[in-house]
Parts: structure tokens; C-alpha cells; sequence
């Protein structure tokens, strides 16, 4: 690849970024009031998109071994706790998964 082609890859994707970023503006203005379908999935889309994502993180536990499901129930309790205390997703996720990592690597099951 070379840099005229890296260049016009860059554009399109900020294009496509940028245009994408505009769209609501552009279709409900600045007056409009949004539907009431679309401010329902505002509220409900987020907690459907961390079901899905611990759906998927948790679909190849094993339950053949020790090692193959408590490092994953174990961090998902942290990850329980630690929002429970200061309700904070990024704090959450980051130590979650600092857990984890350490746990897997650092344990010997």
C-alpha cells in the first residue's frame, strides 16, 4: 500500500465519520421533537447492548474444570461489587478486567 492510497482510505472513513456524526441533526433539526419510538430506544438500546455483551464474554464457559468458569465468575462479582460501590462503568470494565487478566495469570488452577 502505498501513501496515496492510505491517504484516500483516511478520507473516506472521516467522511463517513463525519457525515455520520451530522445525520440526526440533519433528519430531526434543531426545532423537531423526536419520536417517542426513538427516545424508547435511547433508554432501552444501552442495558440490551451490555446484556448482549455478557451474553457473548460468557458463552464458552466450560464447567469441565475449575478453570474454566471461575475466573469469569469471580470477575463478573468484582465487576458486581464495584458498581455497587461507586456506580461507575469505566471503573467497572477497567478493573474487571485488571481482575481477570490477573487472576488467569497469576493463579495456577
Amino acid at each position: 500500500m502505498n501513501n496515496m492510497h492510505t491517504f484516500l482510505i483516511l478520507a473516506v472513513l472521516s467522511i463517513i465519520t463525519i457525515f455520520l456524526r451530522e445525520l440526526p441533526y440533519l433528519v430531526f433539526g434543531r426545532g423537531k421533537t423526536i419520536p417517542k419510538w426513538l427516545e424508547y430506544l435511547g433508554k432501552v438500546l444501552p442495558f440490551a447492548c451490555m446484556g448482549m455483551l455478557l451474553v457473548y464474554c460468557l458463552k464458552d464457559l466450560s464447567f469441565a474444570s475449575v478453570s474454566g468458569f471461575v475466573p469469569e465468575a469471580l470477575a463478573c462479582g468484582v465487576i458486581l461489587l464495584l458498581y455497587l460501590w461507586k456506580k461507575n462503568s469505566l471503573l467497572c470494565i477497567i478493573g474487571g478486567t485488571v481482575f481477570y487478566v490477573a487472576l488467569v495469570n497469576l493463579v495456577k488452577w
